[in-house]
């Protein structure tokens, strides 16, 4: 994904390590800064690792040869799971949601939401599928990557033991239920994390 950044641009965070190449006279910085310690900071494990990209030139990202998708957002809202942000604009809110339910490991799963005007770039394994949210609409909390932030979130009841293939792996799947007005979507990728 090429970033390109000039005067008056917005600076990129983008997740450390994803830098494969740039040209031009950029500056990078480091910082803890995905969840900035609110609601879970580094209780959970899920802290991402950013670095701020500033100045005039292009900046090439990647990671793992991942399939890479700009969403760009008018002053709505999108949440995407925290394992599938590469990079986003300075510009744009984004904090943690919180969705917490028996049967999830740990208790809760958490994604970053993001509003604003601005890009958010989203990495996954594969090309994922766009959905429109209806009442019966169910995802793997494995293979989710967004979804509307006006859909609701619901662990779904119906959390199943499956058999492993392997040892040492519970084959435990969480499913998430998703509810909301028309135009509401979800994002799902043919990989499960």
């Amino acid at each position: 994904m090429r970033v390109d950044l000039g005067v008056g641009g917005q600076p990129v965070l983008a997740r450390q390590g994803t830098m494969v190449l740039y040209q031009g006279k950029v500056d990078f910085s480091y910082k803890g800064a995905g969840f900035r310690g609110r609601i879970v900071g580094n209780a959970t494990g899920q802290e991402m690792q950013l670095m701020r990209c500033t100045g005039q030139g292009q900046v090439f990202l990647a990671e793992n040869a991942a399939e890479l998708h700009p969403i760009e957002l008018q002053g709505d809202a999108i949440c995407v799971s925290a394992e599938n942000v590469l990079a986003f604009d300075e510009s744009l809110h984004h904090e943690v949601r919180r969705i917490e339910g028996h049967g999830i490991p740990g208790g809760a799963l958490f994604t970053m939401q993001f509003q604003g005007t601005g890009t958010v770039v989203v990495k996954t394994e594969g090309t994922p599928v766009v959905l429109p949210v209806t009442p019966t609409t169910f995802a793997d909390s494995n293979a989710i990557v967004a979804w509307s932030a006006g859909a609701q979130v619901i662990i779904s009841s119906q959390v199943r033991l499956r058999r492993s293939a392997y040892p040492g792996h519970s084959g435990e799947t969480v499913n998430l239920q998703f509810r909301g007005a028309p135009g509401n979507f979800i994002v799902v990728q043919p990989y499960e994390v």
